[in-house]
């Protein structure tokens, strides 16, 4: 009995660090979604407002602490390429959520069987 109740012990104590980290986790992943959305809409935002600007509209983008003078096109070849890109990388920590939240309850269930096993016995 000893045995079983000091590796029942380990296994809750491995299960609540298991389950602190993944919380971490998730809250992290939570906070990298709400950025990307954030520069999605940004992103989103910007193509709108150059959208009904003339072709000839002299565009620039920001690199560093200058300014180079773009195209319309390339300007909004980029706003689009960084909107895909931001729900490329949501789409991935969706899924990075996902399995965490689901090796944990993996984790919980196999304690629990664990202590109907040995309620059972």
């Amino acid at each position: 009995k000893t045995h079983s109740n000091s590796f029942l012990f380990q296994a809750f104590t491995e299960l609540q660090a298991k389950v602190m980290d993944t919380q971490q986790k998730v809250k992290l992943a939570d906070l990298q979604i709400e950025q990307l959305n954030k520069t999605k809409k940004h992103a989103r935002l910007t193509n709108l407002e150059i959208t009904n600007l003339s072709d000839k509209t002299p565009m620039y983008e920001g690199v560093g602490r200058m300014f180079i003078l773009q195209s319309k096109e390339n300007i909004c070849g980029q706003l689009l390429s960084k909107q895909k890109i931001a729900d490329q990388k949501i789409d991935e920590l969706e899924q990075k959520k996902s399995y965490l939240e689901r090796s944990v309850k993996d984790a919980q269930d196999n304690i629990r069987e664990m202590l109907m096993a040995r309620r059972a016995q």
